[in-house]
């Protein structure tokens, strides 16, 4: 999963970034675009590696990214120089100023937000019509035209044109057909508002209509980069004397993991236990295919227990034994904390 972090000139993108990733890098990067991959924390697969003792526990995996402001190209109409860099990010973190520290004017968050909107907007709005203008052209020199697609992008082009999100339409956000062209403000977006130290709430803007539908949280954002600078004995205490339930990290992935109607799955054995992200809703047999190709093409059966099931049990020999168990087809939908085991012949 790779997340863009964006956001308005004193957002505090680069604190965010590097209170999530504890990649302190320094100013020397300013304008070139970061990368930082974490695992994602997950207590079940950790109670997994204890049980099965594999040689290898790889958790899955979140990449952000910081785009740089030389980076990216300023795009016809708008201001959006960091497009290029977040063009293949799944989602959008949308850092929002929230605090009135010193150097700051008072916050005005759905002000910011809005314009960060626009720009996505006009973005996606000057993809379309480019692309609308190649199949106008292509047409009358009779070549032939996808009719879907030319649907599909009159759909989001009158969208665009009411200043809404593609996002707002799964039904566009989530076409095969337009996924090429990367949409921005068809991506899952979380809204983080950066507040000050002692600030714990949402701002009262967030019942306005400029946020309405959109996934909010809260980071305090210079306390998170303090805290992920510490011992985890030092961060423990800050988190008790701050009221943090978790360190921001966690917080965000989960969030996240919310947003873009993600789940984990796992698959484990004495050589490696592994945690797998995955789309709610998908089959026993797309879930095969993200492990090989060919584990999707000889796919027998799924077998399969839940991992509250399983640690119950303690054992995989005992869950066998209590018929918790299940053998389950092409068309099982996976459930999140799955452990499955694709039975498949080449």
């Amino acid at each position: 999963m790779k997340l863009g972090i964006i956001g308005g000139p004193g957002a505090g993108k680069t604190t965010v970034f590097e209170a999530l990733t504890r990649d302190f890098t320094g100013p020397g990067k300013k304008n070139e675009t970061r990368f930082g991959t974490i695992h994602v924390p997950d207590e079940r697969i950790d109670a997994l590696s204890d049980m099965f003792k594999p040689e290898k526990t790889i958790y899955a995996q979140v990449e952000y990214l910081l785009p740089g402001k030389k980076d990216g190209k300023k795009e016809a109409g708008t201001d959006l120089t960091w497009v290029t860099s977040i063009r293949d990010a799944d989602a959008l973190i949308i850092v929002i100023r929230n605090h009135s520290n010193m150097g700051f004017d008072v916050p005005a968050p759905a002000a910011d937000f809005t314009a960060i909107q626009q720009e996505l907007i006009l973005t996606d709005l000057s993809t379309v019509e480019k692309r609308q203008e190649r199949m106008e052209a292509d047409a009358k020199r009779g070549k032939s035209i996808d009719r879907e697609e030319r649907e599909l992008l009159a759909r989001c082009k009158e969208a665009l044109d009411a200043e809404t999100p593609v996002r707002r339409f799964p039904e566009l956000a989530e076409s095969r057909i337009l996924r090429g062209y990367s949409l921005l403000s068809a991506k899952p977006v979380l809204v983080l508002f950066n507040n000050a130290d002692e600030d714990e709430s949402l701002p009262a803007e967030t019942q306005t209509k400029a946020f309405a539908g959109e996934t909010c949280m809260i980071i305090r954002g210079k306390l998170e980069h303090e805290l992920a600078r510490m011992s985890p004995e030092e961060a423990a205490e800050l988190l008790e004397e701050f009221n943090i339930a978790a360190p921001a990290t966690d917080r965000v992935i989960r969030t996240s993991y919310e947003t873009m109607g993600l789940i984990s799955f796992f698959t484990v054995g004495e050589d490696e236990v592994r945690a797998w992200t995955a789309k709610k809703g998908l089959s026993a047999l797309e879930a095969a295919g993200k492990i090989h190709t060919d584990i999707q093409k000889g796919f027998i059966r799924a077998e399969t227990i839940s991992y509250e099931d399983q640690v119950a049990a303690g054992s995989t020999a005992a869950a066998k034994k209590a018929g918790t168990f299940r053998l389950e087809g092409k068309t099982y939908t996976v459930r999140d904390g799955d452990i499955i085991n694709f039975r498949f012949n080449i």
